[in-house]
């Protein structure tokens, strides 16, 4: 089982990079392999929206984002970690997801799947807002949703949590670390289970 973990918050040892971390290390527990990657440290061209990728599927953006289609490939859990910003997720998250065009263009202009059918992946979304506004996280989950239906990934949990914005503030919020722990814990447990309807 491969788990990835996209940290799209441009601070560093920020509260999602925390929860993030504490996700990855419940999976590790389970047996999981992890990768973790930080967008902010990527150099990442925003879609240029030029339709090349409606010929063959592929950006023909030759940067870090390469990187990010073959992990994608390779990846049967994908964690997202964005804080709120302006109501969304950070700018280096939305740019990730701007990039898939090219997995949009095989599923509905080339009819092939965006990503390899074998494996059946799923999405945990990790947020945290400085604020306590209704309705704060409802953007970004759409966003996020969006995005997985695109990619035919299945969006399986969250982790959302309010009054969180200070660098480091998350550590004063014990519960919230156990529950992202735990969280990779089930994750992967689940995904290691056997399926019932098979035999053999």
């Amino acid at each position: 089982m491969k788990v990835l973990g996209i940290a799209g918050s441009p601070r560093r040892g920020g509260n999602t990079d925390l929860l993030l971390a504490e996700f990855l290390k419940g999976a590790v527990n389970k047996g999981a392999e992890v990768k973790s990657i930080s967008l902010n440290s990527l150099k990442m061209t925003p879609c240029q929206h030029c339709d090349a990728c409606f010929k063959e599927g592929k950006c023909r953006i030759q940067d870090d984002m390469q990187k990010i289609y073959d992990e994608l490939e390779q990846s049967d859990i994908i964690v997202l970690a964005s804080p709120v910003q302006f109501l969304g997720p950070t700018a280096t998250l939305k740019a990730m997801i701007d990039r898939c065009q090219c997995l949009w263009a095989r599923k509905y202009i080339l009819k092939i799947p965006p990503l390899n059918p074998e494996r059946k992946r799923k999405v945990f979304f990790i947020s945290v807002s400085g604020t306590r506004i209704k309705c704060m996280f409802e953007p970004s989950i759409t966003i996020v949703k969006a995005w997985c239906h695109v990619l035919n990934i299945e969006y399986a949990g969250d982790l959302l949590i309010q009054g969180i914005d200070e660098k480091g503030a998350i550590l004063g919020h014990p519960d919230a670390l156990q529950k992202a722990y735990e969280s990779g814990q089930n994750f992967v447990g689940a995904g290691l289970k056997p399926d019932p309807t098979k035999s053999g």
